[in-house]
Parts: C-alpha cells; sequence; structure tokens
C-alpha cells in the first residue's frame, strides 16, 4: 500500500531541549531538514548551563534564573496524581513479570474503568497514570509491535483494548490521561531484540508492518538501536490513537538480564518524539520534567527544592549530578557539591511516588493504607513542593477494590477536614517582596498554614518565619526553609491570634509569594 510520508529529523534546538548529546546534534545539523514544531522548543530559563569555573555566587545567581515551563506549571498544580498497576502481574501475583507469561492469563472479566474514574474523581485526583507496559512487556492495547498484548489473551475474544477504556473513561470524568512506559522489556529480550548489542542507526517512525492501514500525516527519523525503535514505534501508537496524553512516565529499570547486556535507551529519540506528538505532557522521571523523589514511600524532603543540577548521561538522558536519594538536593551547599559534574541547573520538581498496598500489583492479601498514613504522606509530599503519585492496583476482576476505593474517598474528606476554610480569605492583606500581612479582622485560632511562591519567577525562599501578633509584639510561631509551589506547616497546638505575618528571611533573589493560607483544621 502506498503512503505518503513527510520525513522528520529533529532540529539542534529541538534535540538540545530533550538532552541530545552533542555527536547526536552534529549528525542531525548535518541533514538539513525542516524546522521543527514551534511546541518541540523549550523556553531558555528551563535549564541554564553551569561551568567548573562558577563561584558559589555565581551558582546561585544562576539558581534564582531557572523558570518553569509552563506544563510543569501545569503538572504543579495537580498536586495528587494516580497510578494504576495492571496487567499479567495482576494474576500471576508477581511484582515483577517473567516475560514468558501466557497472555490468556490476562482475564479481567469485569473490568470497569469508569469505576476506577468515579473512585479517582471522589479522591481528589486529577491526572491517572496506567501501566501500558510493565518490565514483563505484555501491552494493554492492540500493539502492532508484539504479541505479548491483550490481543493474544481469549479476554474479549482478543479486541480488549484496557487503554482505549481507561483513557475514555478518565476523560469522561474529567481526569487527565498519563502512560507508563516501561523502558525494560523482558519479553523483547527472550525475542531477542531488548539489549541485543545493537547499534544506533535511523528509523523512520511509524515503521509500517504488514496490514498497516496508517497514512501517518508527518513520519520522524531519529537514531535508535533495534529496541529503541521498538519503543519509539509503541510510543507513536500510544500517542496518535489514545487522544492527549498528560503525562509520559518512564523508569530507568533495566530488567533481569546479565550485567554484560545492558541496553543503553535512546532517550533522547524517546524524548523528542514525546515532545513532538504530546507537546503538553511531562516526562517523568527519566525525563527532563519531573524527578523521581528517591524513595518510594511519598516522602519529600524537609526542604524539597525544584532548581537542581543536572548531568547527562547516556543519549541526553537528565540525570541527577548529586545522589537520587542525597537528603539535600538543591540548597547552596549542594550546589557546590555537584558542580564538579554537573552540566546544568534545571527546573526538575519532584514527584513522591508510594502505593496504598504494600505492593504495586494487587494482592488479595494486603490492604490499604490508614487515612491518618494517606494523610502523612500527603503533608511530607504536596506539603513540601512536591506532586503526590499515589497507586492504587485493580484486582483480578479489573476493579479498584471496595476498601480501596472508601479509602480513597476518606483521605480526600480528611484532607478536606485538614485544609478546610482559608481564613485569610478576603481579609484585609498588605503585601511587599517577600512579606504578607494578614488581618483576620478578629482573633481566630490557626493551626495548619498554607504559603507558596509564584513559580512563574522561580524558587527563590531559602528561610522563612511565620509570626503572630499578640498583646502588641509580634511573636515567633514555626520558621522553616524552603517554600516552592507548596508549603504546608502544621501546629501541635492551635495559636490564637488576629494579625499574622509571614516574612522571607533568606533568598536567592526577590521572593514572590502568592499564598498566605490559614487554616484550624477539623480534625
Amino acid at each position: 500500500m502506498a503512503v505518503s510520508r513527510r520525513v522528520f529529523v529533529a532540529t539542534a534546538a529541538a534535540l538540545a531541549a530533550t538532552g541530545a548529546t552533542r555527536p547526536a546534534l552534529a549528525a542531525h545539523r548535518a541533514a538539513a531538514a525542516p524546522a521543527a514544531p514551534a511546541a518541540v522548543a523549550e523556553d531558555p530559563h528551563y535549564r541554564i548551563p553551569v561551568s567548573p569555573d562558577d563561584t558559589e555566587a555565581d551558582l546561585v545567581r544562576k539558581a534564582s534564573q531557572v523558570r518553569p515551563t509552563a506544563r510543569q506549571i501545569a503538572w504543579q498544580r495537580l498536586e495528587r496524581t494516580a497510578f494504576l498497576h495492571f496487567g499479567v502481574n495482576t494474576f500471576t501475583g508477581l511484582e515483577w513479570g517473567t516475560g514468558d507469561e501466557d497472555p490468556d492469563v490476562f482475564q479481567p472479566t469485569g473490568l470497569d474503568t469508569d469505576q476506577w474514574a468515579r473512585a479517582l474523581r471522589d479522591g481528589g485526583f486529577r491526572l491517572a497514570i496506567l501501566t501500558v507496559k510493565h518490565h514483563d512487556g505484555f501491552v494493554l492495547h492492540p500493539s502492532r509491535y508484539t504479541g505479548h498484548s491483550v490481543a493474544s489473551s481469549s479476554w474479549q475474544g482478543g479486541q480488549g483494548d484496557v487503554l482505549r477504556s481507561f483513557a475514555d473513561s478518565m476523560r469522561r470524568h474529567g481526569i487527565k490521561v498519563g502512560v507508563y512506559i516501561s523502558p525494560a522489556d523482558e519479553n523483547q529480550y527472550l525475542h531477542g531484540v531488548y539489549a541485543n548489542g545493537s547499534a544506533r542507526t535511523d528509523h523512520t517512525i511509524p515503521t509500517l508492518v504488514d496490514g498497516d492501514d496508517r497514512t501517518p500525516s508527518q513520519s520522524y527519523t531519529l537514531p535508535a538501536t533495534d529496541y529503541g525503535a521498538h519503543m519509539l514505534n509503541q510510543l507513536y501508537e500510544v500517542l496518535t490513537e489514545y487522544g492527549p496524553i498528560d503525562e509520559v512516565w518512564f523508569d530507568g529499570a533495566q530488567g533481569r538480564i546479565p550485567p554484560d547486556k545492558v541496553e543503553k535507551y535512546d532517550w533522547d529519540s524517546w524524548y523528542t518524539l514525546v515532545r513532538s506528538l504530546a507537546p503538553d505532557a511531562v516526562i517523568a522521571v527519566s525525563g527532563p520534567d519531573v524527578r523521581w523523589v528517591g524513595n518510594e514511600g511519598g516522602l519529600a524532603r524537609d526542604d524539597e527544592w525544584s532548581v537542581v543540577p543536572v548531568q547527562e548521561k547516556d543519549h541526553g538522558r537528565t540525570d541527577y549530578a548529586l545522589a537520587y536519594d542525597a537528603p539535600d538536593m538543591g540548597s547552596r551547599e549542594a550546589l557546590v557539591q555537584a558542580q564538579p559534574v554537573a552540566d546544568h541547573l534545571q527546573w526538575w520538581p519532584a514527584e513522591c511516588d508510594v502505593s496504598i498496598r504494600d505492593g504495586w500489583f494487587y494482592h488479595a492479601d494486603q490492604q490499604p493504607k490508614s487515612v491518618e498514613q494517606l494523610t502523612d504522606i500527603y503533608f511530607r509530599s504536596v506539603g513540601r513542593n512536591s506532586v503526590l503519585l499515589l497507586n492504587i492496583p485493580p484486582d483480578t476482576d479489573g476493579l479498584l477494590p471496595s476498601a480501596d476505593v472508601v479509602r480513597l474517598r476518606e483521605f480526600r474528606e480528611r484532607v478536606d477536614r485538614e485544609l478546610p476554610e482559608d481564613l485569610a480569605r478576603g481579609a484585609r492583606t498588605a503585601a511587599s517582596p517577600g512579606r504578607i500581612t494578614v488581618d483576620l479582622g478578629g482573633e481566630r485560632e490557626v493551626d495548619r498554614i498554607r504559603l507558596a511562591e509564584d513559580i512563574r519567577y522561580g524558587q527563590q525562599a531559602e528561610s522563612f518565619v511565620v509570626e503572630a501578633q499578640r498583646d502588641g509584639a509580634w511573636t515567633e510561631v514555626t520558621r522553616a526553609g524552603t517554600i516552592g509551589a507548596s508549603r504546608i506547616l502544621l501546629f501541635a497546638t492551635p495559636v490564637r491570634a488576629r494579625r499574622w505575618r509571614v516574612r522571607v528571611t533568606g533568598s536567592r533573589a526577590a521572593a514572590r509569594l502568592v499564598e498566605f493560607g490559614l487554616y484550624r483544621s477539623r480534625v
């Protein structure tokens, strides 16, 4: 079948924005290709180069100039997102599949993704990420590029498509759609594609197969290994056939393969394709937009910076300059410590992932975390300048377990009681750089405070103090370090006062505070 194609080769600017290495840039400059879509280009302030000659003052000045992109700002406002681990592991009881499972084991005969969406909406979630492919390689949509998928199961006569149902249900209920496509693939390893040592060569994406009825209006020529091209083709399917995607989630897993057969992933090409096909999607957590916080307990650091030192590795992968679990990721001391290996200072905010149960996939003998546990995680993630990614695994029927559904609703209701009406809303307020004073018009009890910087102008506050006026004098109530997009502080004992203020006591540049919320919890 004749197919009209317009070969697209990313420009140097587009590849640089996605983290491409210099050899890749040089090769593509020589191609004299047409310009990439404007959506691929990044704000030049999203990442700023550093050099070994930078002084501490230089590093701090550069950090103060880093700004988030529009997609990162939109992502940060979500606060709570959901993860849905679902696949053959749901039926085998494994957490990490083997790749040689019989696809027919996948039998969610009661699948109801509308039930998922209702439960997530009622739980206060505004984006959900489905494990379209986990490390076992089993794919939850009928991919043209693998036999290890729902199309090879007798479930729904081989016509099932979990991703289609998921995406449609989420959008019907006002929830944004994210996809997790594991870079590791045990099934493709068994078929000699993953980690086969192949060289990177140019591939045309999508690569049409026998009987392919697609007539793509645009195709892409990108460097990749055999497996890298396989991933590009699956990404193309997902990002062109299932509507707008708002988050593409990669991890860095390699699979249980011999250590001498490591697959070096084609990050630069993957990033370029995602940027072109889903320009509004953040790429996490092995991606340039969002980083893994460094643990699977859902907990951010006491002082969590969104501006952090990064380095580029393995075909442009955005990677940590410090250890992924370093206790300090972005203070002045951390910037200096990372300087010998850092390439850039980058807006790279933290996502805190944790499962509502002990495992990531459903296990009948596990129960959901308590409301108290989830609420503590909320304050130590969302309350610390991060986004909470909570996993709720569907069961073997294809439903979210009733205990988990109840717990999600209880969790939202608890957060609503922890942070009810903002007493400062409508109150008399005076603001200046780094300071907000609020007059409540009368004495009120306060035991929760919420702060936010206007992150369009970066993250600047390094320390602050909250004070209440009592007996005519300002008295310190609490103090802390960073603020960023969200900082929530809890008092063990309520404080009663009419006038309140927050003062930034240390900052990199002028801190622009946009929120100083005062609450009395109803717990």
